[in-house]
């Protein structure tokens, strides 16, 4: 995996050091010899992982930590701390500020590929969602990245896997605090709890008695409903290589025992904010592909989304030699509402016209607003005589209740003239159909409006 490594460091014999290795290992290499340099670098999204020196003269690798994770333009980057100093304090300050990891001098070199290799790859997937929740801003959603940056990391669901009851309890009892932990002894039982229960993160002993660990974190992995679910290993001081194999295949972070209860909870919240992060980006994205294809005003689906769809199913129809019915609607007099009521008026009666529409089409039909006040009905599988039927009960739906304006203060009498078609051998594509359906509604509004016209042409 090629990547772009960011070496921190003010020393240049320990820029130098790190640079050949991991040039060895076919990674970009960029350097900074302070903590304003490496920021710059950060901010113009030129690396894509940060191994950062603590101990730097002015501003030191704990603050330049702190800056990139508290900016939602670096706050995706993952920061490995490297450091001579081997106090649990330290690395819970550096854990605490955002750290992804924390390597202490000399740095083992198989450790630190692998650690490389598995934060590239999380990061790889939230670059995707990144560069795709861009969009939703577009759309007006709030800032993404703003919200994903301010995720305090508490209030998990967590599944601690562990038979030793004294080590469960009090790996429980430091977690508590923020988050709602279950206990499961049994592995079996608690892979089949990660298959049905909603867990945000799971925590593995890798000593359970009688079962491998190992492969318990990959099962866990290979889980395609928890696949963005975060698995953590406990391992003992000679299980190093097997943490090293663990994190060659995705196991996202790993505790040494004895486990240093401040620790266990600054990684835990780490991967609880790295976590949701990506669903707040996934999110964005979703709710931004939903906002794409469909109007702001009706809630309906836009044009977009009935030019793109349409003709895939009107060429299925065709091929199986099935029905397909489109029925155009247009309020009647719809002008007149505007200008008598105000054009607030005519968006609460758009809103309600739309809202009744639904009531009357099935999921399977698309329902799109097709401009101004006309909206589209597309259905499938309906034959001549249904897709009138459907039309005339919509009709008579709009009618019989007079809508809503004014915040309920008042309402208004309206009608609807619809036309509809359906699909002819002859026909080269939906636009024919389409064409019908529209001169039907033009002679259902010459008629007297208030009707259902079937195109005869």
């Amino acid at each position: 995996m090629s990547a772009r490594i960011l070496i921190v460091d003010d020393l240049f014999p320990n820029v130098k050091l790190l640079e050949t290795k991991l040039s060895l290992e076919y990674f970009d290499v960029l350097a900074a010899m302070n903590g304003p340099d490496a920021l710059a670098i950060c901010e113009k999204g030129l690396c894509d992982l940060v191994l950062l020196d603590v101990m730097m003269p002015g501003m030191d690798g704990f603050e330049v930590c702190t800056r990139l994770k508290n900016n939602p333009a670096t706050a995706h980057l993952p920061v490995v701390m490297v450091t001579a100093l081997d106090q649990p304090a330290d690395r819970l300050r550096g854990l605490d500020v955002g750290a992804d990891d924390f390597l202490t001098k000399p740095i083992d070199d198989v450790a630190l590929f692998a650690r490389v290799r598995n934060l590239l790859r999380l990061k790889a997937v939230t670059d995707e969602l990144r560069s795709r929740a861009l969009a939703s801003r577009d759309f007006g959603i709030v800032d993404p990245f703003a919200v994903a940056t301010a995720e305090t990391g508490h209030g998990a669901s967590i599944l601690l896997v562990e038979d030793r009851a004294s080590s469960a309890g009090r790996l429980a009892g430091a977690l508590e605090r923020h988050h709602a932990v279950t206990i499961e002894a049994d592995p079996h039982a608690a892979l089949a709890r990660a298959m049905k229960d909603p867990f945000d993160l799971v925590l593995v002993s890798l000593a359970l008695e009688g079962y491998d660990g190992l492969r318990l974190c990959s099962q866990l992995r290979s889980l395609d409903s928890a696949r963005a679910m975060p698995v953590m290993m406990i391992a003992d001081e000679h299980d190093r290589d097997r943490v090293i194999r663990g994190l060659d295949f995705g196991v996202h972070d790993y505790l040494m025992r004895p486990v240093d209860r401040n620790e266990l909870v600054a990684r835990v919240r780490t991967q609880m904010r790295r976590r949701r992060f990506s669903d707040t980006l996934r999110s964005a994205v979703q709710t931004s592909m939903e906002l794409a294809v469909t109007d702001g005003l009706t809630g309906l689906h836009n044009r977009r989304y009935l030019d793109s769809h349409l003709g895939a199913l009107f060429d299925e129809a065709a091929r199986r030699n099935r029905p397909v019915a489109a029925l155009m609607l247009d309020i009647d007099r719809f002008k007149a509402i505007n200008d008598t009521h105000g054009h607030e008026a005519g968006d609460e009666v758009l809103r309600a016209f739309a809202a009744r529409i639904r009531t009357h089409t099935r999921g399977v039909d698309i329902v799109a607003r097709y401009g101004g006040e006309e909206v589209v009905i597309i259905l499938p599988d309906a034959e001549t005589e249904e897709a009138h039927l459907i039309a005339e009960r919509i009709r008579e739906r709009v009618e019989a209740m007079p809508f809503a304006i004014q915040r309920d203060s008042r309402s208004v009498s309206v009608t609807v003239s619809i036309g509809v078609a359906w699909r002819r051998r002859e026909d080269t594509g939906p636009a024919d159909m389409l064409k019908r359906a529209d001169l039907a509604l033009y002679q259902a509004k010459r008629s007297g409006r208030n009707r259902v016209e079937a195109t005869a042409a």
